[in-house]
């Protein structure tokens, strides 16, 4: 009898010790990396901040923002892409490190196809086509009748090739049939300092940032991204009434885990970013950043990574969008 007593002693702790460490309720029991393909700021930045705090205080553990930028967000994704796959470190990004930037640096550092495991969604912010007040366009069909013109002087200010403000204004070129310059910066603030001080015509910027100098007069809002008029800016039209049918975008932010960790890590924590972000207080603080907290499960965010893969790379390549 204690011989079977103790064959099954055996059996149960050798059971126990195959089981993964989220099954056996043990993960985290150490401090998790979010990785950012962003400096300290930004819309990223933000929505990273507020989310590993809310993780932290659910998981009583650290949850560290670990801002790696460089190479258009290839640094940080390439980092995590590497890194040993036990839950504890995670690739925080936007649609153009997530997605793009390997193919517009023309750098195979990543294929988020095969090197990640989507976990959620975290946040969706609505673009706003933008002009320096002292233009004379009131309506985006009077902009696109100006890019119509042979010879135009019209100047888009983008914050680097590949960015979804950049790729909506290569979108509209294509749709519209009108042509402008595309002047590229290492970052959003010195585009944003050009269109302020009116060296650039106009931009695509996240309503987070754009809202304030709407708001002051400093620029003037000719259209928003969304497939809805926004509340912020209840007056200006979206895109799809401007005569894109079917047209509309958003600046994503998204979380994703190397490959192969185990998958009951990508789930625990994909439930625990589901439930922070249904939390009305949380919705709350996203919005104050012009944005809206939407989760998802592994299998929706996959889903809509591959219909962003296959609705924008086709422009990336039209356009011949590099950064070289």
């Amino acid at each position: 009898m204690k011989d079977l007593i103790a064959t099954f002693a055996v059996a149960a702790c050798t059971a126990l010790a195959t089981l993964p460490a989220a099954a056996q309720g043990t993960w985290p029991d150490k401090p998790v990396k979010l990785v950012l393909p962003y400096p300290p700021g930004g819309n990223v930045d933000g929505a990273a901040r507020i989310v590993s705090e809310q993780l932290q205080a659910l998981f009583k553990q650290p949850f560290i923002v670990d801002n790696r930028p460089g190479a258009g967000g290839m640094i940080a994704g390439e980092f995590v892409s590497k890194a040993t796959p036990d839950g504890y470190t995670f690739f925080m990004g936007a649609n153009g490190p997530i997605l793009f930037s390997p193919t517009i640096f023309k750098r195979s550092a990543y294929d988020w196809k095969k090197d990640f495991a989507p976990v959620s969604s975290v946040s969706f912010t609505p673009l706003v086509l933008q002009v320096h007040p002292s233009t004379p366009y009131k309506t985006v069909a009077e902009l696109i009748a100006e890019g119509k013109k042979p010879g135009n002087a019209l100047t888009m200010a983008s914050p680097g090739a590949g960015t979804q403000n950049h790729l909506v204004s290569e979108y509209l070129q294509r749709e519209s049939g009108a042509h402008w310059t595309t002047v590229h910066y290492k970052g959003n603030a010195p585009a944003t300092t050009d269109l302020l001080g009116g060296q650039v015509k106009f931009n695509f910027d996240q309503i987070s940032v754009a809202g304030p100098f709407i708001q002051q007069g400093r620029t003037r809002a000719l259209a928003v991204t969304s497939p809805h008029r926004l509340p912020q800016l209840p007056d200006v039209p979206t895109l799809q009434e401007a005569g894109f049918k079917d047209f509309s975008t958003e600046t994503f932010t998204g979380i994703l885990a190397p490959r192969a960790t185990p998958p009951e890590i990508v789930t625990r924590l994909s439930e625990a970013v589901q439930k922070i972000l249904a939390d009305k207080a949380v919705q709350a603080r996203f919005r104050t950043l012009g944005s809206e907290a939407r989760g998802s499960t592994p299998e929706q965010f996959a889903g809509f990574l591959a219909k962003e893969d296959a609705r924008w790379m086709p422009v990336i390549k039209q356009a011949n969008i590099s950064a070289e």
